[in-house]
């Protein structure tokens, strides 16, 4: 049984695949408009970072047929521990495959998992280390994105993902919450507010990419551009202030719809009794801390997964009440309203 099982040593979220369709459109969001630097690229594949990264990549942007997520990689402490991962997965009775150095381009050995959710998640615990390009300012353009932060992705039973979670070692910051059920969830590795957070809705699915940036100015900095070159469309929310986890924010789509997050401003978790800040569901300062309506689609939409096989997961409906009921016409009340 995986509960007699240590789980991997997780340092936190390291990086993610998404599949797009059109990789000459592709690099000209991520790369020349927000401005991630390109560790690798060829006729398949993009490898990029941001310039605080000092593994080889954030994000692999890859060509397929259809747009989709693919691995989310997480590094762990050492190799051991990929040791760890498989047998704790194959204990949960995952499918799980060990990949040799260099199948993943730029880190070492890998162990592929789909885990217990549906997510295809990648462990890894050596990585070839880049120019450092923390004080490279005359490079930086666009957002000028640090690292990735954090996964979020769409479970139809928060309550279950946060179990799994904690059994990873996993701490928790925040929730949305009432008396009967948790709607969202806040966990994390390395010491700031989330590694991964849980959107109840239609899943398993990605819900978005969270990549931190050092300064609010960054966030609107990143607007203005997008405004300057008339492709507002791909801005689908913020900027604002999130009350979970205190972000500054924007939300951008790429040129296939996938979602992600530039960000500032979260804090430190790291001490051993960090107090869990648990919002209600009623409280309208939870999503947005100034008070404005989270659009429906940012509630309704979101990526496919591919398994371990590369092919799409089956999606499968919320089993647990919603945060908030969205309709043809927008938003109903959220549940105990």
């Amino acid at each position: 049984m995986a509960d007699s099982l240590p789980p991997p040593d997780i340092v936190r979220s390291a990086y993610a695949t998404l599949v797009v369709t059109d990789l000459a459109e592709a690099r000209r969001f991520w790369v020349d408009l927000l401005g991630f630097v390109v560790t690798y690229e060829d006729s398949s594949a993009l490898y990029l970072r941001g310039y605080d990264e000092l593994t080889h990549h954030n994000l692999i942007v890859r060509s397929g047929p259809e747009a989709a997520a693919g691995a989310l990689g997480y590094r762990v402490r050492s190799d051991r521990d990929l040791a760890r991962a498989e047998a704790y997965y194959a204990a949960l009775g995952c499918r799980t495959a060990r990949l040799p150095a260099g199948t993943v381009r730029g880190v070492g050995e890998v162990v592929r998992v789909e885990d217990p959710l549906g997510f295809l998640v990648e462990f890894f615990a050596w990585s070839a280390h880049p120019e450092r390009l923390q004080q490279r300012y005359d490079l930086r353009r666009g957002a000028e994105v640090a690292r990735l932060d954090h996964f979020n992705i769409c479970v139809p039973d928060v309550p279950r993902a946060y179990e799994y979670y904690a059994g990873l070692g996993f701490g928790l910051s925040e929730t949305i919450e009432d008396n009967q059920t948790v709607y969202a969830a806040w966990m994390y590795r390395k010491q700031t507010v989330h590694d991964v957070a849980f959107t109840g809705g239609a899943g398993p699915r990605l819900h978005h990419l969270g990549f931190f940036a050092h300064e609010p100015h960054s966030v609107l900095r990143i607007c203005d551009i997008i405004g300057s070159l008339s492709l507002e469309s791909c801005i689908e929310r913020g900027p604002g202030r999130h009350g979970v986890s205190n972000a500054f924010y924007v939300y951008l789509r790429d040129p296939d719809g996938h979602r992600l997050e530039i960000y500032t401003s979260d804090y430190y978790t790291g001490d051993p009794d960090h107090p869990v800040l648990r919002w209600s569901v009623l409280d309208p300062r939870r999503r947005d801390f100034w008070g404005n309506a989270v659009i429906p689609s940012w509630y309704s939409e979101a990526s496919p997964v591919l398994d371990l096989d590369g092919k799409p997961q089956p999606v499968f409906e919320l089993a647990q009440t919603a945060e908030v009921t969205v309709g043809a016409d927008g938003f109903t009340a959220p549940p105990s309203e």
